[in-house]
């Protein structure tokens, strides 16, 4: 008589403890394809962010828009309503939904309430944004329809002088609304960031600004950019139109306005220590 053939329970725990094995060798692997991946399609929406910027600044001589708020809106790429006091600032042509999120910041924060921005020199209207984190989008939540988005502007380019001599010039009462800036003029383009992944739509950091305390720790200026969102680094279009990774401590060495001292305290030009940053920051590369 014959037997039929069967797998033992040994055979049976065997290629499944075969299978588990090759899982664990195969994970994390995956993840890291998965964030490379990520990587890319940031990158390849910031360079698509470039040639809309191209356009817009070449269409307006040389200028981004003149304040926070339109740029918010040339971000959301839609006016909010057909006020055409407002169209001279917004740039309609563009539809920027499949570009405006990190793939690693898409849903919106978990958080009630939001910051209202209004521009004093414009008609009376008002936004409120809902700040963001690594990996989370900020989102328009007033006037609807909502709107997320993962990037900011370096604000020194929007409503702040690029070339003022100190920071504390800009809050200067009598001067609350400078000219315009031709940004195509500006010496050393490549050097100047524009747009990168941001917990905010605009910030402008200073020289001096601490990063932040821990992953999730929100705050201002710096902190809105300094963000764990690449495994150490962000994205970021340059005013030359150029994409590139910028790692996290770098981003002190950047050029956000003219007078930003590029070998402040926190650069190693300036004396900085690996430990003397944040726990979560000691192991990234220095500069």
């Amino acid at each position: 008589m014959c037997k039929e053939k069967a797998f033992t329970l040994i055979e049976l725990l065997v290629v499944v403890a075969i299978i588990a094995l090759l899982m664990a060798i195969l994970f994390p692997a995956l993840q890291l394809v998965e964030r490379h991946a990520q990587v890319i399609v940031c990158q390849s929406n910031l360079n698509q962010w470039g040639k809309t910027l191209a356009v817009y600044t070449e269409d307006n001589q040389g200028h981004l828009p003149p304040h926070e708020i339109g740029a918010i809106w040339l971000l959301r790429g839609s006016a909010p309503c057909d006020d055409d006091s407002l169209n001279s600032v917004l740039y309609n042509d563009v539809r920027t939904e499949g570009i405006s999120c990190c793939p690693v910041a898409v849903k919106p924060i978990d958080a009630e309430g939001g910051k209202f921005l209004n521009n004093p020199s414009a008609p009376p209207w008002q936004v409120r944004i809902r700040w963001g984190s690594a990996f989370r989008a900020w989102q328009i939540v007033e006037p609807g329809p909502p709107f997320l988005c993962s990037y900011g502007f370096n604000g020194w380019l929007i409503n702040r002088p690029f070339d003022f001599k100190s920071p504390q010039e800009q809050f200067k009462r009598h001067h609350p609304n400078p000219p315009g800036l031709d940004v195509l003029s500006l010496r050393k383009r490549g050097e100047i960031p524009a747009l990168l992944d941001s917990r905010s739509p605009c910030d402008g950091p200073r020289s001096n600004d601490e990063p932040p305390q821990t992953q999730r720790h929100g705050g201002n200026d710096m902190k809105n950019f300094c963000l764990n969102r690449h495994d150490g680094y962000v994205n970021g279009l340059f005013l030359d139109w150029s994409v590139r990774k910028i790692g996290l401590k770098e981003l002190w060495t950047l050029k956000w306005y003219t007078h930003f001292e590029t070998a402040g305290k926190w650069t190693r030009a300036g004396g900085i220590k690996p430990e003397d940053w944040p726990e979560w920051m000691k192991n990234f590369r220095d500069y």
